[in-house]
């Protein structure tokens, strides 16, 4: 299995590091490093010879040469999340164990999960076949972060395939990257449109989202028929397609939660403090200790005093939430195109948020795909709430796994 990821480089800094892992102490054969500023350079090892590439010229490394370019490495890579300009690549031309990239992205960050038999290509390099990939979107106040261990666990039972998972606009390391309203979920389905089309050029088989995301994933469907692999699966997660109810007694409101988040300091001197105020208003405890993962360290490392922010936009995200509750997408979901098939899989505990009415309509839906070849179809989750990754997580990849195996690799 291996790990891509991509992060938006909101600062350069001349002063990067530069350097080659030392690629065979991690089991890879070669490597690729560059840095800002068109200083790029390639290691390749092959046995045990090995030569450096750079733009303009090749040269056989001697091993003083491959200690020194090593040892540099390890230091950017220490350096990478401090100097998020710095691109790395390890590439085994065999079948890739395992790597690690980081570069620019002026979409939106990403992580791409691989599993073990998975070969690893440049985007442009079109003698290898497409990779068949799943599409995995968080909710709203969320990140990549809160899929990654479960598309791990997908990425070992299905070797074959890869994972890509996102942060939305105004969400994680994506807040740091420049869009422009108004923040909606259209407007957040055309920047994973964008993103796997236009840049990373892929067209993903399966597309899943939990909640906000679920809306996202739907929004795709409508505004991009033709780009969706045929067949697609789209999962929407504890979501309904048009009006979001309200939660009830002991439920957490996310219009509420965002609220009183938007009144806190922009910057904190402790995740503790947080988490308690949190508590104290009457959030779950879950609920609390997921948001404070959402405070990154501002204070140089080893600082006597703390200081944490936010690394989402709230303003934005409040726009957005806003534009989930009222986005209305029963239209596609009654008239799935052809070759789609949806299912809509509801938390056991999570009653209040479905409506009576929007159980009828999706079963309504079922038939009515099935007698024109589409397909929409309904699920439940037992032992869940609406963290269905989460509170349950071997039902839901029980469930989630028709979709891997029913597709050809």
């Amino acid at each position: 299995m291996s790990v891509i990821s991509k992060f938006p480089a909101a600062h350069r800094h001349r002063e990067a590091p530069v350097g080659v892992s030392a690629a065979r102490k991690v089991g890879f054969r070669s490597a690729v490093a560059s840095v800002p500023f068109q200083m790029q350079f390639l290691l390749v090892i092959v046995g045990n010879r090995c030569w450096l590439t750079t733009g303009c010229q090749n040269r056989r490394l001697n091993r003083d040469d491959i200690i020194r370019y090593s040892q540099s490495a390890l230091s950017c890579s220490r350096k990478v999340a401090k100097y998020p300009s710095v691109q790395m690549t390890l590439v085994d031309e065999r079948v890739a164990r395992g790597r690690n990239m980081t570069m620019p992205s002026r979409i939106l960050a990403y992580d791409l999960v691989q599993g073990a038999l998975v070969r690893w290509s440049s985007i442009a390099d079109k003698s290898i076949p497409d990779t068949p990939t799943a599409v995995l979107v968080h909710g709203i106040l969320g990140s990549r972060k809160n899929w990654g261990t479960f598309a791990r666990r997908l990425a070992q039972a299905f070797p074959t395939w890869q994972f890509l998972l996102v942060d939305l606009r105004c969400h994680g390391d994506s807040a740091s990257t420049s869009k422009k309203g108004p923040h909606t979920v259209a407007a957040a389905a055309l920047d994973v449109l964008k993103l796997i089309v236009a840049q990373l050029r892929i067209t993903p088989r399966v597309l899943v989202g939990h909640s906000f995301g679920g809306k996202v994933v739907l929004s795709m469907v409508e505004q991009a028929a033709k780009p969706l692999a045929r067949p697609v699966r789209v999962w929407v997660l504890d979501a309904t397609p048009g009006k979001v109810c309200p939660g009830g007694d002991g439920e957490d409101h996310p219009q509420e939660l965002i609220s009183f988040l938007s009144r806190m300091p922009k910057e904190v001197s402790s995740k503790r403090d947080v988490l308690n105020a949190l508590i104290k208003e009457g959030f779950s405890k879950d609920v609390a200790q997921w948001v404070v993962t959402n405070l990154q360290q501002t204070s140089p490392s080893g600082s006597a005093s703390r200081s944490f922010s936010w690394v989402f936009d709230l303003k934005g995200i409040a726009e957005m939430y806003q534009s989930y509750e009222e986005t209305n997408l029963w239209n596609i979901v009654e008239d799935v195109p052809r070759g789609v098939h949806m299912n809509f899989l509801k938390a056991e505990r999570s009653l209040h948020r479905w409506a009576l009415e929007d159980l009828q309509r999706i079963h309504a839906a079922e038939d009515l795909a099935a007698d024109e070849g589409g397909g929409v179809q309904m699920h439940v989750l037992e032992d869940a709430g609406h963290w269905v990754h989460a509170d349950n997580p071997d039902g839901l990849f029980r469930i989630l796994s028709s979709s891997f195996q029913g597709i050809k690799t």
